[in-house]
């Protein structure tokens, strides 16, 4: 009996064990990312060389570039663990989707891993075409017409693409394309968070693509979440 009840605890006690390891460096660090500075307005978007487009809109859409939220949120941007993190052994198989509707890319910055497939739909009723004007990958450009099976490629390198659609010169969009699986990208309330970081010291880079690019060091020695801010100036 007794020699069961060791053996029915063996497994146990390995099991503690390993839910205890798995919980040490379980650290994460989060935070907001806000803009300072004058007020601009987004520039208006004139599709009326796409009727199509454009009367899905009640009014006519806004660009993207630089888009701030309550409290000078700023959204879109790329917030990511850029040293220290330990290498990847495989990218994702599940792809990241990038929609075209309503004449747009959707969403604007798209993040995603080195080898991860991005996968492109088309749901507008007009050909499109996915112009990625990468210069440490290899550039392409692919037409897309409506109803066709969705593209799907994929980035060996690190870099920050910016994508087009040459048919429609407003539409645009940008690949980053990263090294780690440890990243987010901001929402209209500008916050993010990156979890299930070992203990280390990291370089904490936060990417906007007309605001540039600010980066912070940071610790995690155990569980602890580590807030991290950024403000960028306009």
């Amino acid at each position: 009996m007794r020699t069961q009840r060791i053996l029915l605890l063996v497994p146990l006690f390995a099991l503690c064990l390993k839910m205890a390891s798995a919980g040490q460096g379980a650290g994460s660090v989060g935070g907001k990312v806000t803009v300072e500075g004058v007020t601009v307005m987004a520039k208006t978007i004139n599709m009326s060389s796409e009727p199509g487009c454009a009367k899905m809109y009640s009014t006519p859409p806004k660009s993207e570039d630089l888009v701030v939220g309550p409290g000078s949120a700023l959204e879109n941007v790329v917030v990511y663990i850029s040293a220290g993190a330990p290498d990847e052994s495989s990218a994702p198989t599940q792809p990241v989707t990038v929609v075209q509707k309503g004449c747009r890319f959707a969403p604007h910055v798209v993040a995603m891993q080195t080898g991860q497939p991005v996968q492109m739909v088309n749901e507008d009723s007009t050909s499109h075409n996915i112009h990625p004007l990468a210069t440490n990958n290899r550039e392409w450009n692919k037409a897309e017409p409506p109803g066709t099976t969705p593209l799907t490629e994929s980035f060996a390198r690190p870099e920050f693409i910016s994508v087009k659609c040459n048919v429609h010169p407003w539409m645009h969009a940008y690949f980053a394309v990263l090294k780690t699986s440890h990243y987010a990208v901001t929402g209209d309330d500008g916050a993010f968070s990156l979890k299930n970081l070992p203990p280390g010291k990291y370089t904490l880079t936060a990417w906007h693509e007309t605001l540039g690019t600010q980066t912070q060091e940071i610790t995690i020695t155990g569980n602890e979440t580590v807030p991290v801010n950024f403000t960028f100036k306009r």
